[in-house]
């Protein structure tokens, strides 16, 4: 099998914790070909087919040269087996493009996953309110009057930009309302923008829990990201903790739930983000934790992963 990774510059790759690696690591102990290019390498011209130049890669199993790589000569996308996209945030209007590159090369008979339109078709924050009876109270808006009566309603909320990632622009507001019109004007943009609200979930501080879905099965461990000292936020780019634990019954519950309905939509890789028993994200770009969830739990996630994108190749 020959698969193309859609990435960041491999030259940024921590892989000492980067999850695209440990994709690439199993499927070349099995044996696979590895090829990555960024999605600017990526160009359709009008007859023909979407091609990018790429690179073919070898692992070396050096940390500090982590691979080798052949110079090749443009490609098309279809002519590999699977194309997996995982490209980091910010979903951006570049990012936007780059799936509807990635849609094109689909219907020329490329594989790729995640599927790009259901890429588009579910905002990481936006996503959660098609669930509504796994998610605290939640509030969608430009509206900096709507945001003040939600406060009122519920004395202590979190209010968040749609398009931030690692925990980004995160406020917690509590009863007192101090700096609420500040952080409003700062989110919304004066009303441009529109923001979420919710209901903040004390349960943070035992962590923001990171589930991973593949094929639509939850991996039995999830990554609890603690925050540290006075921080809100347990995002590890944040400075959270991460630590590895089972599933607990509402984990499994929300995940065997969401999981098989996203799959049905080509979705293969899927991050649910829970605290307490609350769903607060669906990650869809590029999930991440395969490595620390794998390191603490001995549960082999990059296998899970590699054995669902087989299956999912060979139906």
């Amino acid at each position: 099998m020959n698969v193309l990774f859609v990435a960041d510059p491999l030259e940024a790759f921590k892989i000492y914790k980067d999850t695209t690696f440990s994709m690439m690591r199993e499927l070349a102990r099995r044996g696979h070909k590895l090829a990555a290019c960024e999605p600017s390498d990526i160009s359709w011209k009008s007859g023909g087919v979407v091609t990018a130049t790429v690179r073919e890669v070898t692992l070396t199993g050096d940390k500090d040269r982590w691979f080798t790589e052949d110079a090749t000569p443009r490609r098309a996308l279809k002519d590999f087996d699977a194309v997996v996209m995982r490209k980091d945030p910010p979903f951006d209007s570049e990012y936007f493009y780059a799936t509807h590159l990635l849609e094109q090369a689909e219907r020329e008979g490329a594989k790729v996953f995640n599927k790009p339109r259901t890429l588009r078709d579910h905002p990481e924050k936006l996503a959660i309110m098609e669930f509504p009876q796994f998610v605290s109270p939640t509030l969608v808006t430009r509206d900096g009057a709507q945001v003040r009566q939600f406060h009122a309603e519920h004395g202590d909320i979190i209010l968040k930009p749609l398009d931030g990632m690692g925990g980004m622009g995160i406020f917690r507001v509590k009863g007192d309302a101090l700096n609420l019109g500040s952080i409003i004007e700062t989110l919304n943009k004066d009303g441009a923008e529109t923001i979420m609200v919710q209901r903040f979930v004390p349960e943070i501080t035992q962590g923001d829990k990171r589930i991973l879905v593949i094929g639509g099965k939850p991996v039995p461990y999830s990554l609890a990201r603690i925050p540290q000292g006075t921080e809100v936020r347990g995002n590890l780019a944040a400075g959270g903790k991460g630590v590895a634990q089972p599933l607990t019954d509402d984990d499994r519950r929300i995940a065997e739930a969401i999981g098989p309905v996203l799959a049905a939509r080509g979705l293969l890789l899927v991050g649910l983000d829970v605290i307490g028993s609350c769903l607060t994200e669906i990650n869809v770009t590029s999930p991440t934790c395969f490595q620390e969830i794998t390191d603490q739990s001995g549960f082999d996630v990059p296998a899970m992963f590699v054995d669902a994108l087989e299956a999912a190749l060979a139906a």
